[in-house]
């Protein structure tokens, strides 16, 4: 059985709500395992045990949270060069556009020769103030939607060995 590993960090829900709708797609799929774990409690060993990734994070001051950073930091020697080749998405909540996070996280995935298996997805929430930043997110159905369809397009073509 094949591992779908979904990182993901969230500060307001919304990352977790498309996180989470994703991995409910993917364990829809037929033989794959699907693990989510924030980033703070996702160690190298996991990522070596897995056959694919899906990483989510918000978008703060226009790069990815910080302690998905740090999730990356703590795995990224121990398992350079022991990943290559696995498929990879990625997923943004932003509150302008996300593509900076978005170009960090495929950095990151080009420096562990993983391959980009569909395009990130980046819900932006339009939040520009201070109270709206702090608040609890609420995602729409049509971007869960989107989200979902990741999950479960990342977790079919690892069943299927497409990736």
């Amino acid at each position: 059985m094949k591992k779908l590993l979904i990182v993901y960090h969230t500060m307001t829900g919304g990352t977790q709500q498309m996180a989470e709708a994703a991995a409910a797609a993917a364990r829809e799929q037929s033989g794959v395992s699907v693990d989510m774990k924030r980033a703070v409690e996702t160690g190298p060993d996991d990522v070596l045990q897995a056959d694919g990734y899906l990483f989510a994070t918000p978008e703060n001051l226009a790069t990815m949270s910080g302690l998905m950073k740090d999730f990356f930091d703590r795995c990224y020697y121990p398992a350079l060069d022991r990943v290559n080749g696995r498929p990879y998405a990625a997923m943004i909540c932003a509150g302008s556009d996300g593509q900076g996070a978005l170009r960090q996280i495929e950095r990151i995935a080009t420096g562990w020769r993983l391959k980009a298996v569909a395009p990130g997805i980046i819900v932006c929430t339009h939040a520009q103030t201070p109270e709206r930043i702090l608040a609890r997110k609420v995602i729409g159905r049509a971007d869960l939607a989107r989200c979902a369809e990741l999950g479960a397009g990342l977790a079919a073509g690892l069943s299927l060995g497409v990736f």
